[in-house]
């Protein structure tokens, strides 16, 4: 499938902006996070998987920060009890404007509920599936934890949560490491050193990445039971939280 190649910072810019998922981040959103995020791919297709072994009978699967709809399809591929639904949730227009072009196309089984929304206003109900796309690292510090609070106590037993972060380090070596190493791949998928600098500028303050600890302690207050890393490519991880 061919996608509209990023290229919002390819060109000097006199002045950066802060990052924002508009229309033009939704034109080229698929280009953009397949070259800049490390295994996303993998991701998608194993929450696809995960969203198989753990949605039950008569609950919600949520989507939350869904974008373009990545994961809520590949969860809706595998999803087969029965009177399980989708909710896709997200803030921006654009994106979700183009999800529902993209769910025309596909004809598959459960129903979507999609949803225009601030995650932090949406009641979490008869959850069995619920997914955090790296989408936790764009909520407020101080928002996180009743966010997930939420989500735990609106979760079925048995349920899980799939949370996926780009994370920092607390040994300075490492963070340093990691970072480069990413920024190694970026270079690898086509993007110049001004790309790599000013979108970096852009998502100042407005990506705020944590430690895989600071995550872990986050789930376990929440009430979760057991939080472990099941993918990482350099400084970008998924975790599986269990109720």
């Amino acid at each position: 499938m061919q996608f509209n190649k990023d290229s919002l910072y390819a060109n000097p810019l006199g002045e950066i902006t802060t990052f924002k998922f508009d229309e033009a981040v939704a034109n080229v959103f698929p280009d953009m996070i397949q070259r800049s995020v490390p295994g996303y791919s993998a991701i998608i297709s194993a929450i696809g998987l995960l969203a198989g072994r753990f949605n039950q009978p008569d609950s919600n699967c949520y989507d939350l920060g869904c974008s373009l709809g990545a994961a809520t399809l590949a969860m809706r591929s595998q999803i087969t009890a029965t009177d399980c639904r989708i909710v896709a949730v997200d803030n921006s227009d654009a994106m979700l404007e183009r999800f529902k072009r993209n769910l025309v196309l596909d004809v598959s089984k459960p129903s979507i509920d999609i949803q225009c929304a601030d995650i932090r206003d949406v009641a979490i109900e008869r959850a069995s599936v619920v997914v955090l796309n790296f989408t936790l690292q764009f909520v407020p510090l101080a928002d996180r934890a009743a966010l997930l609070e939420k989500i735990y106590q609106g979760m079925l037993p048995g349920g899980v949560l799939i949370l996926s972060e780009k994370l920092a380090f607390e040994d300075e070596r490492q963070q340093a490491l990691q970072v480069d190493m990413h920024h190694h791949f970026k270079k690898m998928q086509g993007y110049s050193e001004l790309e790599i600098s000013q979108k970096r500028s852009a998502l100042e303050n407005v990506l705020l990445a944590e430690s895989f600890s600071t995550h872990r302690l986050r789930l376990l207050a929440a009430g979760f039971g057991s939080v472990e890393i099941w993918f990482q490519y350099f400084n970008f991880a998924s975790m599986i939280a269990l109720k």
